[in-house]
């Protein structure tokens, strides 16, 4: 066979190839920019620089005291493995890694963001104050050894899957991209737990998270403790354990169900303030004197944004990230990273 034949047939098996390859991904719905799952190997995943791993973020390790740099999809992923069950649903992680995702470019000056305050020099910590980061060894030791590994490509294949994706409201990055665990059943106004407020971070109905383990908490105490307790902060709010449920009343509750103010005798304090004196999960609760006090909360965390446990609720629902992350984050887009590079 002359050189002209092979290099003729050689042309055309590419061809086909390209053609087959071609039909497969429209008929799977796959995108340009992704492969076919059979060509995918999780454990081989890497993040592209396109996707903003160019700039690298800074992350406060806190129980090493030093700032460790990495890629922005690297970060993601231990924040998704921190953050999140292993459990959860695929589309729920998705949600999870677009948020997380968000809140580190919006601490990185390179996209116009603000480190968080401290004196570190960090963009970000690795600890509740920002979001919880945590390396692969230390995620994979703390899961069962069987599961591990199954966990972590499951983790890896969301990020992946959502990679260089942000948050955007009106055009803009969103700069508060606030998540937590449990709502109760709906989600608060920001203005009324941080005072201020975002358009996207609006209260909406938030069902499906019954199963959550502290979907419904109580926490119970003696009249004394009840009235040292206030006392430690408010001495002179006078109250008598005699009369303390004339004393302690309910002012008002938000639209997402949270107490918005509480009188203790002489003082009115916020819910959000109360929440804090008491230790309580959450500032959706109730209070019951009987032979000792009870107070009984609904959710668990902050209740603004996106709730996790209402994600999954939702993933588990046939919603999609995208879905979820529209029903949390009120009049939102996604936005490649790339896009918000100064």
């Amino acid at each position: 066979m002359n050189f002209l034949k092979k290099f003729v047939i050689l042309v055309f098996m590419g061809m086909a190839f390209i053609i087959v390859l071609s039909l497969f991904m429209a008929g799977k719905g796959i995108g340009q920019d992704s492969l076919p799952k059979f060509i995918i190997k999780s454990k081989n995943i890497i993040f592209k620089n396109s996707n903003g791993d160019a700039e690298k973020i800074k992350v406060y390790i806190t129980k090493e005291h030093k700032i460790k740099e990495m890629n922005l999809e690297e970060y993601v992923l231990g924040v998704v493995a921190g953050e999140m069950p292993a459990e959860f649903s695929e589309e729920a992680l998705k949600a999870q890694a677009v948020a997380a995702r968000t809140f580190g470019v919006a601490h990185m000056e390179a996209y116009g963001g603000k480190k968080y305050k401290s004196t570190t020099g960090a963009d970000v910590c690795d600890t509740v104050a920002c979001q919880v980061f945590q390396s692969k060894e230390d995620r994979m030791n703390a899961w069962p050894k069987a599961k591990a590994e199954g966990y972590w490509n499951k983790m890896e294949q969301a990020v992946q899957a959502t990679s260089g994706e942000v948050l955007a409201y009106k055009g803009k990055l969103v700069m508060e991209p606030y998540y937590f665990a449990i709502s109760g059943g709906r989600t608060e106004n920001a203005e009324d737990v941080f005072k201020e407020g975002e358009g996207y971070l609006k209260s909406v109905e938030s069902p499906g998270e019954e199963d959550a383990r502290k979907y419904k908490t109580s926490v119970e105490m003696s009249y004394k403790n009840f009235i040292d307790k206030v006392n430690i902060y408010y001495p002179s709010s006078k109250l008598n354990a005699e009369d303390l449920s004339k004393e302690v009343t309910i002012e008002g509750r938000t639209e997402g169900g949270a107490v918005r103010e509480i009188k203790l005798g002489s003082v009115t304090v916020s819910g959000t303030r109360f929440r804090s004196i008491m230790g309580l999960n959450s500032t959706d609760f109730t209070i019951y004197f009987k032979d000792k006090i009870y107070i009984q909360c609904l959710g668990y965390g902050h209740r603004v944004g996106m709730s996790q446990w209402g994600a999954n609720a939702m993933a588990k629902d046939g919603k999609t990230y995208i879905q979820i992350l529209s029903h949390y984050y009120s009049g939102i887009s996604l936005k490649n990273v790339t896009s918000f590079l100064k």
